[in-house]
């Protein structure tokens, strides 16, 4: 691993029980299906050498929202559940710097580079990426540990979710993160 990632925070955004609702496969299916087992693979990783972890949880306010507290969806999948004194920041909107701490959080521990994973990669994965690389973080972006699911374009065409993934990451990549792999954080 590059001298610059270890001292980095691994922030996993949303990766929920809610992300399993078949209502956000209804256009079609999600990419990455080893995402969470590369997720898994980081916070290890994170956890052996005592670096900084921020889950980013998801508390939507949305009466339906499979990501409402209180909701069988709300909780941490297992793969991603925080261990005791793990760092947890709630969060409203799609990215995990309105309306919370983070910020303060990251820059009162001194931290200036983050490795980000979770869901859902157009979403509030990207939300929350461009708005790091906007605050002057050194954003890692690990492409294999997010996924997101099928979408129609505004012309009605359907974009596998690979294609939506991919659009994403070359939408983030070069100005606002750079797009690494599981394998090459680890390395």
């Amino acid at each position: 691993m590059e001298k610059l990632l270890f001292n980095a925070a691994l922030l996993v955004i949303d990766l929920q029980k809610a992300i399993d609702d078949p209502r956000w496969a209804l256009v079609g299916p999600r990419n990455n299906p080893q995402a969470e087992a590369n997720v898994a693979a980081l916070l290890a990783a994170w956890r052996r050498d005592a670096r900084p972890i921020v889950h980013i949880r998801h508390d939507s306010v949305e009466p339906h929202s499979s990501y409402r507290p209180g909701g069988p969806g709300h909780p941490f999948k297992e793969e991603a559940r925080p261990l005791p004194g793990e760092t947890v920041i709630g969060k409203r909107v799609n990215s995990a710097f309105i309306g919370t701490g983070l910020d303060e959080w990251l820059r009162g521990r001194g931290i200036a580079t983050l490795v980000v994973a979770g869901v859902i990669t157009n979403n509030s994965v990207e939300a929350t990426v461009r708005m790091a690389g906007n605050l002057g973080y050194d954003v890692r972006l690990v492409a294999d540990a997010c996924f997101t699911f099928a979408r129609k374009d505004r012309s009605g065409r359907l974009r596998t979710a690979d294609e939506v993934h991919d659009l994403s990451l070359a939408n983030m990549d070069g100005e606002y993160a750079t797009v690494v792999d599981t394998a090459a954080v680890l390395g």
